[in-house]
């Protein structure tokens, strides 16, 4: 795997290049298939007292999606180990994923022997079920489309409580879940907020900035 290192306000040591070269074996061992692993070091001075920082910036490539991961400290070599740590426990989440994947396919799934039909929320109709309709001793209801009301959409609705968290921790706890998406409450903003996947590892969020109803316009 190549490895590419750009220092930005910093210059980049013999050692913190030998230091790049171990970790990246480790990174390695998690993507067999990655091809090229850019690291960049960012450093920060500040001009109101506070501590210079050294930024690590950690992009995966190869065939899969981008995988990024960064960290920030006082100590280069420190945002290094944290960047690291944060981009291998995303690859063994994705590897966790696949695995789970493969062993637990998701789908309608049918039982040769029993006739069972599994992964879905259907259930197939008895023999008898289907002999009494052909017979006619079950009527069949056919259903008027101009009839006020009907709709072919069934929407399912569910309710839960609402669990105040940060965007971090809704993120995790849709990976947890294993959705593409996460609703709950921002607890930095009080805003009603959803967390949903993108491309890749990217993350998106939406927020609703209002609680209450507009009032009604008079005409």
């Amino acid at each position: 795997m190549e490895t590419s290192i750009v220092g930005v306000g910093v210059g980049v040591t013999d050692r913190f290049r030998s230091v790049v070269e171990d970790k990246a074996a480790r990174i390695e061992h998690l993507a067999p298939r990655a091809q090229r692993v850019d690291v960049k070091v960012t450093h920060r001075a500040y001009h109101n007292g506070r501590v210079e920082d050294d930024t690590v910036e950690l992009t995966l490539t190869g065939k899969g999606p981008i995988v990024r991961a960064e960290a920030t400290d006082g100590d280069k070599f420190t945002a290094l180990d944290l960047a690291v740590d944060k981009l291998c426990e995303q690859l063994r989440r994705a590897k966790d994923k696949r695995v789970d994947a493969r062993n637990h396919p998701r789908g309608a799934k049918l039982d040769k022997g029993s006739g069972a039909i599994q992964g879905i929320d259907v259930q197939p109709a008895s023999a008898d079920v289907l002999r009494a309709v052909a017979t006619g001793e079950i009527p069949i209801v056919t259903g008027n489309e101009e009839e006020e009301g009907y709709t072919p959409v069934v929407i399912r609705t569910k309710e839960f409580e609402p669990e105040w968290m940060s965007v971090e921790e809704a993120v995790d706890r849709m990976e947890l879940v294993g959705h593409d998406f996460f609703l709950f409450v921002d607890a930095r903003t009080d805003h009603p907020s959803v967390v949903y996947r993108r491309k890749g590892w990217d993350y998106g969020v939406i927020s609703l900035t209002t609680q209450a109803a507009p009032e009604a316009v008079a005409s």
